[in-house]
């Protein structure tokens, strides 16, 4: 059989089967921590489900921010299922093969939704902007078309972004390992396992940082000090207060996900001294505690989201007052 190395010496591109993601078989108590992230998973499903539900059937939630936090909602949903199952195939069951197919389309998923979860924080920042410094115009600004018309754009802009990391791997030759340090298909650590220059790849995963983060995170910081500037030009200090309170639990979600995020990212693409298991840790729960927390959040702290889902629990709990229990009783 002919040495893999000879065949990419030959401009021959390598094409394999898979890869072998081996990154939590170093963590200690890794079962622990899967089975941890499974129940993190069940309720961030349910919780982010529910959510959905509410904004979908209730037409008192049909405007701006509603639909920017359904979106955020499937996002979040997205992100955990293209993660979390993967991670207990590979923990629990102790296969850590994954055919290459499968492997690109997780890496696609992740990414892509990755990069829509800071632009969904950035719309929502969008969305805070208009109404405490336009509160006069925001129902001419931000319309439900022009809420969706720029959601519509995160989707393009991640999707294109996406698309082009699985695009750059292309032309890749894999001819030393096929063991990924990682916890799932990760980009960075897939493309530093090739042969031959892997340049175009970091170009790539620079562009990644700055679209998925650093530019998302600009803006917000950006429409905050506007936000800023808004709130101490009012002249009663009532009206701080309340303008401010309507941006907590967006300030609150925005730290959740960024700054465990942005520390690793950077630590690892200028490859800093950060343990590996660490790194691993650290990016999975950077990625699967925001979808987990956000509709807690969101829920908690939106008054108008807390009312309608107390109203759909009265609503099933009439129901199954008039319904369930009469049925049940007749039966006996």
């Amino acid at each position: 059989m002919q040495n893999p190395k000879n065949v990419f010496e030959n401009n021959t591109l390598i094409h394999l089967p898979g890869f072998y993601i081996i990154g939590l078989n170093s963590l200690p108590y890794a079962n622990a921590y899967v089975i941890f992230l499974t129940v993190l998973y069940i309720l961030t499903t349910v919780f982010n489900c529910f959510v959905i539900c509410v904004i979908c059937i209730d037409h008192q939630l049909h405007y701006p921010k509603f639909i920017a936090l359904g979106n955020l909602a499937v996002v979040d949903l997205l992100i955990s299922t293209s993660l979390i199952p993967a991670m207990i195939k590979i923990c629990i069951f102790k296969d850590t093969f994954i055919e290459i197919k499968l492997c690109l389309m997780q890496m696609f998923i992740y990414i892509a939704f990755i990069s829509l979860e800071s632009h969904s924080l950035a719309v929502l920042a969008f969305d805070r902007l208009i109404a405490i410094c336009f509160p006069l115009r925001q129902n001419v600004i931000n319309t439900t078309t022009t809420m969706i018309s720029i959601i519509i754009a995160t989707y393009v802009l991640s999707i294109s972004v996406a698309m082009g990391c699985l695009v750059s791997l292309i032309y890749l030759s894999f001819c030393n390992s096929l063991q990924v340090n990682s916890y799932f298909c990760d980009y960075a650590p897939i493309f530093r396992l090739a042969c031959n220059n892997t340049s175009v790849q970091w170009t790539y995963a620079t562009v990644l940082v700055l679209v998925e983060l650093l530019v998302p995170l600009s803006f917000i910081v950006l429409t905050y000090t506007c936000i800023l500037i808004a709130v101490f030009r009012m002249k009663s200090v009532q009206s701080r207060f309340k303008a401010l309170a309507t941006c907590t639990e967006h300030l609150m979600l925005v730290t959740v996900f960024y700054i465990p995020m942005l520390v690793i990212s950077i630590l690892g693409y200028f490859r800093l001294g950060l343990n590996q298991d660490v790194r691993i840790a650290g990016l999975s729960l950077s990625s699967c505690i925001p979808p987990f927390a956000n509709p807690i959040i969101y829920s908690l702290k939106t008054k108008k989201l807390r009312n309608r889902v107390y109203f759909v629990f009265e609503r099933i709990c009439v129901i199954k007052r008039y319904l369930v229990y009469p049925l049940h009783k007749k039966c006996k």
